[in-house]
């Protein structure tokens, strides 16, 4: 695995602890975005990207998030303590979307992030400065059009061997309209199922 491109969004000083966000590219063909670069009590780290944790309530089976004190459905109390605990006893409230499997890609990934950080600093201070962070470069070989990308994907289902898409799937191309295996209900308009 190599990183190929870290790209910093640097954070307004507000004396917060999140000083930026980052995108890191891997093998110039996987993009991971919202990366955290955050102030901590040892130094500077990098948080993976991560969703809020959600339970259901116990009443109505309404989704919440862990630190609601109500149901956003039924307006149930909720128990604020029902969140999992960390071995050091703090509530587990968000996951992981994408990280490291092991310390050897986190120690990398830190330490190519941390690094970048450091020179979009030094950067940023220069007359001028413009973030690339939501800037994308889109190579010569990526279909540009909707339609492109459909045929682009088709070629790579055919590849891995699949036959037909399931029932009621939806192919939509810029040049026509949806075609789908369900019968449409009554009253819609072609294309719409």
């Amino acid at each position: 695995m190599v990183i190929t491109e870290v790209r910093i969004k640097l954070c307004e000083e507000n004396n917060e602890r999140l000083l930026a966000f980052c995108s890191v590219t891997f093998d110039n063909a996987f993009v991971v975005r919202d990366l955290k670069i955050i102030e901590g009590t040892k130094g500077v780290f990098v948080a993976m990207p991560s969703r809020k944790l959600t339970d259901r309530c116990p009443r109505c089976g309404g989704k919440n998030h862990l630190r609601a004190r109500f149901c956003n459905q039924c307006g149930t109390r909720q128990d604020e303590q029902r969140a999992l605990r960390a071995t050091d006893g703090r509530a587990k409230l968000h996951a992981d979307i994408a990280h490291p499997i092991h310390s050897a890609a986190r120690e990398l990934i830190q330490s190519a992030v941390v690094e970048a950080f450091s020179k979009e600093k030094e950067r940023s201070k220069l007359p001028g400065y413009v973030c690339t962070y939501d800037e994308f470069d889109y190579d010569d070989e990526v279909p540009v059009s909707y339609s492109g990308l459909v045929a682009e994907m088709g070629k790579v289902v055919k590849a891995h061997g699949a036959h037909a898409a399931p029932k009621g799937t939806h192919f939509h191309t810029a040049d026509a309209p949806a075609q789908t295996a369900k019968a449409k209900p009554d009253g819609f308009a072609d294309g719409i199922a």
